[in-house]
C-alpha cells in the first residue's frame, strides 16, 4: 500500500475514534460567544438584560443569562456590554437586481447586481428577504448555494416570475410572461413550480384604471393551480373589492394593503377566519410614491445616504425629477393612499389579522435596507408599539416563511443577528444604531462602519 494512502486511512481512523468519544465535532466547531447584552429574542417577550449566547458553525446552541454561560474551550468571545441583540429583520416584499441607478431593466438582473442588493440589505440588518416575482432564473442556483452553506449576505426566498395579465400592470417588461386565459395561467403556475419557487405571486391591479386588470376567472385558476402544487398564492392588490374576491377564492396573502379606501368588517372577518395574511403593508412604498415631488427629507439623512450613491441622490433631488413626479395626474391622491394603508393596518391589528413585514423596496427610488427601518417607523405610527413592530419583522415573518431556522434567537436557529447600541423597544429609530450584523454566525459589514 502506498504511504500516502496509509496516512489517509490512519487519519480517517483517528477522526472516527475522536467522533466516537464525542471529541471531533466540538474540537473542530467554529465557536463564538456573545455576552453581557440585552436580548430581544423575536418571540415578543420582554427584553432580557445580562444575556449571553453561544454560536457553533453558524447556529445558536445556547441562550440564557450571562451568569450561567460556560464558554467552550477555544471560543472567540465578544463582550457586548450595553448593547442590544435581536434577530435580523425579515423583509417579505422586495425586488432584486433589476435596477441600476434609477433605471429598471431586465438586463440588469445579473448575479453581481442581485448580490449587491442582498449585501446592502444585510448591511442594514435585513438578513432575510422574500423576492416578489421579478427574478430571473439565476436566482435559483444562488438560493441553492445559500441553503447548502453559510451565506454572507441576506438570505433569499423567491416567487421566480410572478403572473401578469396580458397588457396589464405588474412585473418587469420582457421578464414576466403575461397570461390571458385560465389555461395559460395554470400552465405558468406549473412552469414556476417546476423551477422550485417558494410561492406564487400575481398582480391584480389596473394602475388607477389605466390598464386592464386580471379577471376573477384567472385569479381563481392561479390560486387553485398553486394549491395543487402545494404552494401559497399571494397577490398584489389595491382595491377593497378585489381583496374580498381573492379571499373568497382562497388566496393566502396580500403583498400590499388595500389603499383605495378603508377596509370594512366583512374583509377583516373573512381574512381572520380563513387565515389570510397581510404579508406586507408596504407603507414606505406609499410614502416614496409622492416623497420626491419636492426635496425628500431623507435625502439629507446620513443613514440613508450611506446606502445610496451620490449620483442617485443628486438625481432624486433635481428639480426635473421633482417636477416629473409632481406632474403625475394622480399626485394629489397619493398621500391619501398612504393614510388609507396606515388606517387599514391599524384596523387589521385590532381585528387580529395575521400581519407580516415588507417594504416593496428594490424598484427605482425605493431603497433596499433603509426602507425597512422607515417601515418600522410607519408601523409605530399606525399604532404598533416598537416591540410589536419588531416582533412582526422577525419571529412573525419567519412564521409566514414556514421557517424553523430563522427569526428567533433560540437554540438550533441560524445566528442571523442585529447588534444595536440603543434600545429599539423604547424608540423604534434605535434600529438605526447598528453596531454589528451577523449572518450564519459570522459578522458581515454593516452600514455604520
Amino acid at each position: 500500500m502506498k504511504l500516502s494512502r496509509l496516512r489517509h486511512r490512519l487519519a480517517a481512523a483517528v477522526a472516527a475514534g475522536a467522533c466516537a468519544l464525542g471529541l471531533g465535532s466540538a474540537a473542530q466547531a467554529e465557536t463564538t460567544v456573545l455576552k453581557n447584552f440585552t436580548l430581544i429574542d423575536g418571540t415578543g417577550a420582554a427584553p432580557a438584560p445580562n444575556s449571553g449566547l453561544i454560536i457553533q458553525d453558524g447556529r445558536i446552541t445556547w441562550v440564557g443569562p450571562a451568569a450561567s454561560l460556560r464558554a467552550p474551550a477555544g471560543a472567540s468571545t465578544v463582550d457586548l456590554s450595553g448593547k442590544y441583540v435581536m434577530p435580523g429583520l425579515i423583509d417579505l416584499h422586495v425586488h432584486l437586481g433589476n435596477v441600476v441607478g434609477v433605471v429598471q431593466n431586465k438586463n440588469n438582473f445579473t448575479r453581481e447586481n442581485v448580490e449587491k442588493d442582498l449585501t446592502t440589505f444585510a448591511k442594514y440588518g435585513v438578513t432575510t428577504v422574500q423576492s416578489m416575482g421579478t427574478d430571473g432564473d439565476l436566482i435559483f442556483p444562488l438560493r441553492a448555494e445559500q441553503r447548502a452553506g453559510r451565506p454572507n449576505m441576506a438570505r433569499v426566498y423567491t416567487a421566480g416570475q410572478g403572473l401578469v395579465f396580458k397588457g396589464g400592470y405588474g412585473g418587469v417588461p420582457n421578464l414576466n410572461n403575461q397570461v390571458s386565459t385560465p389555461a395559460e395561467a395554470t400552465a405558468e403556475v406549473n412552469r414556476q413550480a417546476d423551477k422550485g419557487v417558494d410561492f406564487i405571486k400575481m398582480w391584480v391591479d389596473d394602475e388607477l384604471k389605466t390598464m386592464p386588470k386580471m379577471p376573477p376567472e384567472i385569479t381563481k385558476a392561479i390560486i387553485d393551480a398553486a394549491h395543487a402544487r402545494k404552494l401559497r398564492a399571494v397577490a398584489h392588490i389595491f382595491y377593497l373589492d378585489d381583496a374580498k374576491t381573492l379571499v373568497n377564492q382562497g388566496v393566502d396573502g396580500f403583498a400590499h394593503s388595500v389603499r383605495d379606501q378603508k377596509v370594512d368588517r366583512a374583509l377583516l372577518d373573512s381574512m381572520k377566519r380563513r387565515g389570510v395574511w397581510q404579508i406586507a403593508e408596504t407603507l414606505s412604498r406609499e410614502e416614496y410614491m409622492f416623497a420626491y415631488g419636492k426635496r425628500a427629507p431623507f435625502l439629507d439623512d446620513p443613514f440613508f445616504a450611506k446606502g445610496v450613491s451620490p449620483d442617485v441622490i443628486a438625481t432624486l433631488a433635481s428639480p426635473q425629477r421633482q417636477q416629473q413626479q409632481a406632474s403625475n395626474p394622480h399626485f394629489h391622491e397619493l398621500p391619501q393612499f398612504l393614510d388609507n394603508a396606515i388606517a387599514n393596518l391599524a384596523a387589521q391589528k385590532a381585528a387580529g389579522v395575521k400581519i407580516g413585514f415588507g417594504t416593496d423596496s428594490g424598484p427605482p427610488a425605493r431603497f433596499p435596507g433603509y426602507s425597512s427601518h422607515r417601515e418600522l417607523e410607519l408601523m409605530v405610527k399606525a399604532g404598533y408599539t416598537p416591540a410589536e413592530a419588531l416582533h412582526i419583522a422577525t419571529g412573525v415573518s419567519a412564521e409566514f416563511l414556514g421557517s424553523k431556522d430563522l427569526g428567533l434567537v433560540k437554540p438550533n436557529r441560524w445566528a442571523d443577528l442585529l447588534v444595536l447600541d440603543a434600545n429599539p423597544t423604547t424608540d423604534i429609530r434605535n434600529t438605526r444604531t447598528i453596531r454589528a450584523v451577523y449572518v450564519a454566525g459570522r459578522e458581515v459589514p454593516n452600514i455604520n462602519q
